[in-house]
């Protein structure tokens, strides 16, 4: 090698922002949390979503019917806007009979398109 020095240049290492590095640390450390630190983290998750105070609000709401609902679920998902009493298959049946109808009809609009320009075509000759 004639004792020529070989000189290796690595590009410099990028700094995670602090932000990406919370969740390097959060994404390590969680498989060692305890279940007490894991629903503690989930608590917190549903406190900044929101979803505890919806949920408080639907049933304080329902505590203070002054005649309980026979079905108390209903209540909780009319309460937070769900529909209720919905056949599922019935609404896939009449969406596919709905896709078929524009299809058709689709089919028919593509048809009368072709025929207005084959008579504004035979206007112009």
């Amino acid at each position: 090698l004639g004792g020529a020095a070989v000189v290796l240049h690595e590009p410099p290492l990028s700094r995670p922002s602090t932000r990406n590095m919370a969740g390097i640390v959060a994404a390590a450390t969680s498989q060692f949390q305890s279940p007490d630190a894991k629903k503690e983290e989930f608590r917190q998750y549903l406190e900044r979503s929101g979803v505890i105070d919806a949920l408080t609000k639907v049933l304080v709401g329902l505590y203070e019917e002054p005649e309980k609902p026979a079905n108390a679920l209903d209540f909780i998902r009319l309460t937070l806007g769900a529909p209720t009493g919905l056949d599922v298959e019935q609404l896939k049946a009449e969406n596919e009979q709905l896709r078929a109808k524009l299809e058709e009809l689709e089919g028919k609009l593509d048809e009368a398109n072709k025929k207005l320009e084959e008579a504004d075509a035979g206007k112009e000759h």
